[in-house]
C-alpha cells in the first residue's frame, strides 16, 4: 500500500530554493547516476583537452537540467524560497 509520501524522492530545502536531502531511496540512486554520468567524460578530457570538454558539456548540461526537472517533480511540496520557519 502506498502513502501519498511514497512518491516524493526529496523534501524541500528549510533554508534556501529547491530540493534538500533525499528520502528514498530513488532520490540517492538518482544522485548517483548523475555522479557517474558527470565523471563519465573525464577520459575525454585527459585524452584531449578540447575535444574532451565539448564532450563533457554535451553531457553535463543535459544531464543537470535532467536531475533538476525529476528532482524538482519529486520533492515534497513546492520549490520556493525558505528562510528556516515551518511549513
Amino acid at each position: 500500500m502506498r502513502t501519498e509520501d511514497d512518491r516524493f524522492w526529496f523534501e524541500p530545502k528549510k533554508f534556501g530554493y529547491g530540493a534538500g536531502k533525499p528520502i528514498a531511496w530513488q532520490g540517492w540512486a538518482l544522485l548517483l547516476v548523475y555522479t557517474l554520468v558527470m565523471l563519465a567524460p573525464a577520459p575525454a578530457l585527459e585524452w584531449d583537452p578540447i575535444l574532451g570538454l565539448g564532450i563533457a558539456i554535451a553531457v553535463w548540461v543535459p544531464a543537470t537540467l535532467l536531475l533538476v526537472v525529476i528532482a524538482k517533480r519529486k520533492t515534497r511540496g513546492e520549490w520556493r524560497w525558505r528562510n528556516g520557519e515551518s511549513d
